[in-house]
């Protein structure tokens, strides 16, 4: 999920990953001026923001991760996709209307301004491409689009607005670190020298690479180490624009910055990434950026002929592929993770039929579990902890308002995940502990073969993450079941939990490699009645043919998450033996990495519980249910042609 925010004067307000109309009555503008557009975030598209950028939740009340707002003098108007339909409705006032796609946001604007008018725009809270979104049919329209600096929704917003965190900027430590920030910076080099272009600079705008570059992370996010920052690579110089007054002594010498070689890091102030661009490219430069998460407000300023532009940086795209120590680090994560989450599961079993648990309470129970394992530094987004029909909102998370009591008879999801010092975890169950309904089985039983399907595929090398996506969706597809959301993201190392272009089911994904790791997470919603979802982390390794076409070798993946699923909500009757192996195999191996761990933390009733819960399914009832078919199958011939007779 990517956002992006626009403010407009008049017109159109884009806000925190959304766009915005707000009315700006009190403001006497000029009528040239009818539509100034001002944009909210601080950098590039992220996810999450931080507390003094999130104007749109502040404008509109509604809170989900991904929508856009735009309100003229008349009308105000949200735009979200399918996941928050019903959240919208429920947290925003009459005030609003919700759009679900019956005209596009230009369209609107179109129909909010005239002919000659302008839309202006914060340029450093959007990415390239986002800005050509909206100029080139606004100028289509004869609207022009252009960029404009002050913010109004801060101006309005005033002393209520969050300051800017000051806090210190850490180091990783090197126990967890595979490369030091001085064997990345040479790799990052190397690229610029074999790529045929020959550029002569990378200017990295997201906050993940430049804190993967240099081994340093912050808190500037919530539930993301990042801080604000720009990065200029030369083959002379790294100039990294950031608050230095950030950065302790020891990390000042870590960077080497009381030197002026071409491995000593020059420190700039944030606001000066402008300024230093337009000297630089007074020079017979080549500046390699990438379109999805460069701001336009540090592209306009570079002459397209110094320009080289690509979907993704090699930052992102070396980033995403971990290397050993990286890989060891991730799943030495996700087994402690999965003590945490064995943990609650537990709890659960024993406190919800006493009535006394909910939503949140069970929310903030997990988060206590994950913090006592070691390396914990809190969870690595907003837990989602959905009860009954909340679970039908695919990415809810309880407030005061929406909580619900944790019953019985309900379906409860629980997506939640956690940041630690050597890896970011992301995981998803679907619990009932009373008697679920046949259809709830049925579907809980294809969102898993889904899952199985998706993890046991093997797929050549090059593969882009989009291809996969049917094999998660085809056994709902088969009784006419889907859902709206994409199937796996990628994940960080104490870094984003949503890493991109790493993913499947997206438009964003790039082709998959070795060392690179995605979520996989099916699911289907039942409107106002129930959610599932089952997600878990996987790595992407060599696959086993026994052919290798054309000399190109294959792949597949490794489970990493390692938590039981649900097992009376599995209805093995309808799965075939391939996905039954597969799940047994999976619960071997969780049995086998668990148990160790579980017994040297001392928790013998969830060391119980495990083995339980990872007994291996019978193909009894498979081949059962096999010769029931079969049965009604020769009866049916039987019958069939003695009415020939």
């Amino acid at each position: 999920m990517r956002l992006f925010c626009i403010a407009v004067w008049t017109c159109l307000l884009v806000l925190e990953g959304l766009l915005q109309l707000a009315s700006c009555q009190p403001f006497q503008l000029d009528k040239s001026d009818a539509g100034l557009v001002r944009d909210c975030e601080a950098n590039p598209p992220s996810e999450y923001v931080a507390p003094q950028d999130k104007r749109r939740d502040w404008m509109t009340g509604f809170t989900g991760s991904a929508g856009i707002a735009v309100v003229s003098r008349m009308k105000a108007a949200l735009w979200t996709d399918g996941r928050y339909w019903v959240q919208a409705e429920r947290q925003m006032d009459c005030n609003w209307e919700l759009n679900k796609g019956e005209t596009t946001i230009v369209d609107w604007i179109m129909t909010e301004t005239k002919e000659g008018e302008t839309v202006g725009a914060d340029p450093f809270v959007f990415s390239i491409a986002e800005w050509e979104n909206y100029r080139k049919p606004l100028l289509q329209g004869n609207r022009q689009f252009v960029a404009k600096e002050n913010n109004l929704v801060d101006i309005i917003w005033a002393a209520e607005r969050p300051p800017a965190p000051t806090d210190d900027i850490i180091k990783v430590p090197d126990k967890f670190l595979g490369r030091t920030w001085i064997t990345k910076v040479r790799e990052i080099r190397a690229q610029m020298s074999n790529n045929s272009y020959k550029p002569t600079a990378v200017l990295i705008s997201a906050l993940d690479e430049t804190a993967w570059l240099f081994n340093l992370r912050g808190n500037d996010i919530p539930y993301n180490p990042f801080f604000q920052s720009y990065t200029l690579l030369t083959a002379e110089f790294i100039r990294l624009f950031v608050n230095d007054s950030r950065l302790p002594a020891d990390i000042k010498t870590y960077l080497n910055t009381g030197c002026t070689s071409d491995e000593c890091v020059q420190l700039k102030a944030y606001t000066d990434i402008r300024q230093n661009l337009q000297e630089y490219v007074k020079g017979n430069v080549k500046i390699w950026i990438s379109r999805e998460y460069t701001t336009y407000g540090v592209y306009e300023i570079i002459p397209e002929s110094k320009l080289l532009i690509d979907r993704y940086s090699p930052v992102q795209i070396t980033k995403s592929i971990k290397d050993r120590t990286e890989q060891k680090g991730l799943k030495a994560a996700h087994v402690r993770d999965a003590v945490a989450v064995i943990r609650y599961l537990v709890w659960l079993e024993k406190e919800v039929p006493k009535g006394t648990e909910t939503e949140l309470s069970g929310a903030d129970y997990l988060n206590n579990l994950r913090s006592e394992q070691y390396f914990s530094k809190g969870p690595s987004f907003e837990t989602i902890s959905a009860s009954g029909l909340n679970a039908a909102l695919a990415h809810y998370s309880p407030n005061n308002e929406t909580n619900r009591k944790l019953n019985p008879d309900e379906m409860y999801l629980i997506d939640s995940g956690g940041q630690y010092l050597d890896g970011t975890t992301d995981i998803t169950r679907t619990l009932h502990w009373g008697t679920p309904t046949d259809f709830q089985k049925e579907a809980y039983t294809r969102v898993l073969m889904g899952h199985i399907d998706l993890a046991r595929s093997i797929f050549p090398v090059g593969t882009i993450g989009d291809v996969l996506d049917v094999w998660a969706r085809h056994a709902l597809w088969e009784v006419g079941l889907n859902y709206k959301h994409g199937t796996g993201h990628g994940i960080g190392n104490f870094l984003s939990v949503h890493e991109w272009p790493v993913g499947i089911g997206s438009p964003h994904t790039c082709q998959l490699q070795e060392g690179m790791f995605t979520s996989i997470e099916p699911g289907y919603y039942e409107d106002n009645e129930f959610g599932i979802r089952i997600e878990d982390i996987a790595m992407v390794v060599k696959a086993e043919t026994k052919h290798t076409f054309g000399g190109i070798p294959y792949l597949t993946f490794e489970h990493v998450s390692l938590v039981p699923y649900e097992r009376k909500l599995i209805n093995v009757a309808i799965m075939n033996k391939p996905q039954i192996d597969w799940l047994n195999n999976y619960y071997e191996k969780v049995r086998k990495t668990m148990s160790p761990e579980l017994q040297a933390q001392g928790l013998t009733e969830e060391y119980d519980w495990l083995q339980k819960h990872t007994e291996p399914f019978s193909h009894s009832v498979l081949v059962t249910y096999s010769l029931i078919n079969l049965a009604g199958v020769l009866l049916g011939n039987f019958l069939l042609q003695g009415s020939f007779l």
